[in-house]
């Protein structure tokens, strides 16, 4: 940390000077524009881009299968917005990877394929992207996913499960574009003033679209595991329907706490949530000592079952947890 003592010249303007090393590795001097960042009792400042437009390359010739998808994701979600894929020679299986990887994002396609190079390119407007909007279409599909998978295995409907198993890319998508949009504002004042949302504020939401994304990947895995199910028992069937109530109205609580306005509804909501998770651990309980009476090999499946729509309450209970420290008064 340096220091420095704020100046008066002209006898109204208030100058301080900046430390040479910063502005050095900055290629800042004489006559550079930088910016100011307004933020509460902070000023942040940074020089001037002149590109908005992030440009990576990335080299992949040991890179393969899920190791180079993964490589991909990373490379979008650090914020490229151009990034340039190089080998001596990029194989059939390589290309099959990259176009896995672009399915997986939002608004990303190929640009350009050589034998050597594969560019590929976000094509939205980094201005126009809503990290509440994102988070908000992750709760409504999350939150359906959740209540058709429970549909799909009371009504032993495999087409139903199968569709719910496809939403949780949508879910996984979205995700990705929120975790880049924060990550965006931890590395640019500029993007967190065009976003609108205060960056504490953004890692709220980050980590409340966690969740939702865990709730969606359960969601899924229920799916899964009613394609190995056949019919379900009438009262247990009564009682999964009873705890997937019970854990949808938690993650809508935790929901409207996290995006509510006035934080003495915010609280209500959130300490609602939270007690709600309680009631639903007693009913979780309930349940497993009705499945006891079952077929073993069914009862686990039913087991596993219950588990997933507990963890979704609990995830819930961990958003209304976000929710109220958000609505907490702030030093």
């Amino acid at each position: 940390m340096e220091t420095r003592k704020v100046q008066v010249t002209g006898g109204s303007t208030y100058t301080v000077s900046l430390p040479k090393t910063w502005a050095t590795d900055n290629d800042v001097s004489a006559g550079t524009t930088v910016e100011f960042y307004p933020e509460e009792d902070s000023l942040l400042l940074t020089p001037q881009s002149e590109t908005d437009r992030q440009e990576g390359t990335l080299e992949i010739t040991d890179l393969e299968g899920e190791r180079l998808t993964r490589a991909v994701l990373t490379m979008y979600v650090s914020g490229f917005d151009i990034i340039r894929l190089e080998a001596s020679r990029i194989t059939t299986d390589q290309r099959g990877a990259i176009r896995s990887a672009t399915r997986s994002l939002v608004g990303v396609e190929v640009l350009e394929e050589t034998s050597d190079s594969v560019v590929i390119q976000d094509l939205l407007d980094s201005s126009e992207l809503s990290i509440v909007n994102a988070v908000s279409r992750m709760r409504l599909i999350a939150r359906s996913m959740l209540e058709d998978a429970v549909t799909a295995l009371i009504e032993n409907d495999d087409d139903i499960a199968q569709d719910v198993i496809e939403r949780d890319d949508d879910v996984d998508r979205l995700w990705l574009v929120v975790s880049r949009i924060f990550r965006a504002t931890l590395r640019s004042p500029r993007a967190a003033e065009e976003l609108g949302v205060p960056r504490e504020d953004c890692f709220d939401y980050h980590s409340s679209a966690r969740q939702l994304e865990r709730v969606a990947d359960h969601a899924a895995k229920i799916s899964n595991l009613a394609l190995k199910l056949g019919a379900v028992p009438e009262a247990v069937a009564d009682a999964l329907i009873g705890l997937r109530t019970d854990a949808s109205d938690v993650l809508e609580k935790s929901m409207d706490a996290l995006v509510a306005d006035d934080s003495e509804e915010a609280n209500r909501l959130g300490h609602a949530a939270r007690e709600a998770v309680l009631e639903i651990d007693e009913h979780t309980r309930q349940i497993d000592d009705m499945l006891r009476d079952l077929e073993p090999a069914q009862a686990q499946l039913l087991g596993l079952i219950v588990d997933s729509l507990s963890r979704s309450a609990d995830y819930g209970g961990n958003i209304a947890e976000t929710a109220l420290q958000k609505a907490a008064p702030r030093p």
